[in-house]
């Protein structure tokens, strides 16, 4: 009997039927030759009627073996997704047709909660790619005579020049799907074959986001809570891109816009909007800097400031100093760690005394994927899993694994969780970060602050996630 989790089905196999055909005959393609196209059928079809129809539909030689109907079921559920919006899965289009698909890929993506949609060249096909949960997923291939004309469509969207194929271009598109308005950052980038494009799909606006929905714990959004109410210096989040950083902060701009409050804000992209935030989207091709933003804002009577990020020297002495005349500052970095943050803002220049005297909180965050709750099994928790350094003050006895079942498209997870490391700095803090930085560590040890690696074996333990997915993060478990 066939193990269908175990076949990996190629994107232009999957292609040869849409969804609604794949449905309907109960087939899965799992082989395609010159003249011949071999599938597996649900073993409760009637073979002969289902060949002599897919011969005509297909014009070529079919071979059906029968196959367990819960395999198939599976199968289907897998690689040809039911949506609310059906999207065409045949997508080899004809000239003249590329609106139609580009709108058909947009739609999907929002259905099936992608952040970002690949449109990658190569030599003989064009691949579409989503990413899912921060996961990328072959999704269709695209004729190659066919791409150039749905790059151009792209790009006459998004406002771009046609005729410039040698340099990268950045743009943007509006975009309606089911009554709802939202915004598409364009990124083109000439490779090889061709110009790969990323359509990165941003939030209409932050309504949906909720603070005590992100992942930290009861203790940590207590201690969030009580730093983000002072009136002046700075809230710093860390973390890689992708790891949730603009999604904290607006969260937390939901929180501190109130009427009496002038928020200003600098990003790169602006990926929600919020009503009473005044929010600048960065250019820097015309000189609108983090940095040359920064001084405007502070001649603008801010009582809040947002930087989206900070990337230099300037701006950090920028943010520093808006702090210390009496502001409140929030922005993110890229560090491995909460105090990793402190370290690298004094070695781009910020001197001690000055971060100790700005700094509130330092924060480090991830995403983890969390398991399909109709579908996760339980399993004995085994130590061998995890990374041979790490050590769990307590072991579990059971922990769970990811099956996969209709509700995930058998992927096993859905959706994703933060987890948080955060250090608040107190007066004992501010003398350590001021004369002596580098013994800082023995005294977070001694505090019992929780790492990242600490949240993430907590969410393992519980049963929201796996050893796969915290294994990275419990591989650094020390300050």
């Amino acid at each position: 009997m066939n193990d269908i989790r175990k076949i990996q089905i190629k994107s232009d196999l999957q292609q040869l039927l849409s969804s609604d055909q794949a449905w309907h005959y109960r087939i899965i393609p799992v082989d395609q030759k010159e003249n011949n196209i071999e599938f597996l059928i649900d073993e409760k079809q009637e073979l002969d009627l289902v060949r002599n129809e897919l011969e005509v539909l297909l014009g070529k030689g079919i071979l059906l073996i029968p196959t367990a109907s819960d395999e198939i079921q599976m199968a289907l559920a897998g690689y040809y997704r039911k949506n609310n919006h059906e999207t065409k899965t045949q997508l080899n289009v004809v000239s003249g047709n590329a609106d139609n698909l580009i709108e058909n890929l947009i739609s999907e993506a929002r259905e099936i909660r992608s952040s970002d949609i690949h449109l990658e060249p190569y030599e003989e096909y064009a691949k579409v790619r989503y990413r899912v949960d921060g996961k990328l997923l072959e999704r269709y291939r695209i004729q190659k005579g066919e791409y150039p004309s749905i790059v151009n469509r792209i790009k006459i969207k998004a406002h771009l020049d046609i005729a410039e194929k040698r340099l990268p271009q950045d743009g943007r598109i509006s975009f309606r799907f089911k009554k709802e308005e939202f915004d598409i950052r364009v990124s083109v980038l000439p490779t090889l074959h061709g110009e790969k494009i990323v359509l990165r799909i941003l939030a209409s606006d932050a309504a949906s986001v909720d603070i005590s929905t992100l992942g930290f714990s009861k203790e940590q959004l207590q201690l969030y809570s009580e730093e983000i109410r002072k009136t002046q210096g700075i809230i710093m989040i860390s973390g890689p891109t992708g790891s949730g950083k603009t999604t904290t902060l607006y969260a937390t701009l939901k929180i501190l816009n109130q009427e009496d409050a002038n928020i200003l804000t600098i990003e790169d992209p602006i990926e929600y909007t919020i009503e009473g935030v005044n929010q600048v989207q960065l250019k820097e091709s015309i000189g609108l800097s983090f940095s040359s933003a920064m001084r405007t804002f502070l001649r603008q009577d801010p009582d809040i400031i947002m930087l989206g990020e900070i990337r230099d020297g300037e701006t950090a002495q920028m943010a520093t100093r808006a702090a210390l005349t009496g502001h409140l500052v929030l922005s993110t970095i890229h560090t491995n760690s909460a105090w990793g943050t402190i370290d690298r803002l004094i070695d781009m220049g910020i001197p001690p005394f000055l971060l100790a005297a700005t700094l509130n909180v330092s924060i480090a965050q991830r995403l983890v994927r969390l398991l399909c709750p109709h579908c996760k099994a339980p399993v004995s928790y085994n130590p061998a899993h995890l990374p041979p350094m790490y050590k769990p003050a307590n072991e579990p006895d059971i922990v769970y694994e990811a099956v996969g079942c209709e509700k995930c498209y058998y992927t096993g997870y859905v959706g994703r969780k933060a987890i948080y490391e955060i250090i608040p700095v107190n007066q004992e803090l501010r003398s350590i970060i001021r004369v002596r930085p580098g013994d800082a560590h023995e005294y977070l040890a001694q505090q019992g602050i929780r790492t990242l690696s600490d949240q993430a074996f907590l969410l393992f333990a519980s049963g929201q996630t796996t050893a796969i997915e915290v294994y990275p993060h419990l591989m650094n478990n020390a300050y």
